[in-house]
């Protein structure tokens, strides 16, 4: 007797990447594949195999799509009435719905496999003429949206976004990044007296998210991180997690300043 081998668990958030709100009924598999493999090459490799939340849904399985090493998981089609939850909390008129799931991976392939899950997504938007929201970072994706670019020309900023918030101290703003955490680090954050100009800082919390990305790893809180290609020396005070955020954030504060 052959031994099925069981689907990777969702990434540690437990959480989708990706919803993909379907302007049409969902896409068949060869559509997608042959959709996937025009656009990147082929072959990506895709297996069904049973979802243990949706198992008493004959129409609804989860999918591994492997293409070279990367490996995600998608459900092409969510039940009813979980769609229709989906429409009301994102407020979009899309009566069928999907989501993409990364799979555990190794550190060093980590910008490969966000890319990868961000493709499926994409190819299941551009199928249905629908809308991808992106979880992580709460952004929008319509099929004129999707900045294509190939693994060598990966760009940060087309996964991580940084945003301002009013802080919970009257007198402060708040600055922090979402999407770090698809990398496998904490997002970090910043505060700012009111009325100062946020361009700056929202430039220059980007720039430092990138560089911990090349680093690798969330610094210690209590470090001081040299960062000489940006002229900045960063230093993390402290480390929290805000709930209730959907997903939770665990964040690094920082400040920084010029180094000559």
């Amino acid at each position: 007797m052959k031994i099925r081998r069981k689907l990777p668990k969702p990434s540690r958030s437990g959480h989708p990447a990706y919803i993909i709100g379907y302007s049409s009924p969902p896409p068949t598999l060869p559509d997608l594949q042959a959709w996937f493999d025009l656009e990147y090459g082929g072959p990506i490799r895709l297996r069904t195999g049973a979802d243990p939340v949706h198992e008493a849904n004959a129409h609804s399985s989860m999918v591994l799509a492997t293409h070279g090493p990367w490996t995600a998981a998608f459900l092409m089609s969510l039940p009813a009435s979980e769609a229709d939850a989906w429409r009301d909390r994102l407020g979009w008129g899309h009566r069928f719905a999907g989501y993409v799931v990364p799979t555990p991976t190794m550190p060093q392939q980590a910008s490969d496999s966000v890319l990868h899950v961000a493709r499926l997504a994409k190819g299941l938007s551009l199928l249905t003429d629908g809308t991808a929201y992106d979880v992580i970072t709460h952004a929008y994706l319509n099929p004129s949206d999707w900045k294509d670019r190939p693994l060598e020309q990966f760009r940060v900023g087309d996964h991580v976004t940084v945003k301002q918030d009013a802080a919970l101290e009257p007198g402060l703003d708040w600055f922090f990044t979402r999407g770090l955490v698809k990398f496998g680090l904490d997002e970090i954050e910043t505060f700012r007296p009111v009325g100062l100009p946020s361009r700056p800082v929202m430039e220059t919390l980007a720039w430092i998210a990138e560089e911990i990305m090349r680093i690798g790893h969330s610094p210690k809180v209590g470090a001081t991180v040299p960062m000489k290609a940006l002229g900045l020396s960063v230093r993390v005070i402290r480390h929290r997690t805000v709930s209730p955020s959907e997903p939770p954030l665990t964040l690094r504060e920082i400040t920084w300043h010029e180094t000559v």
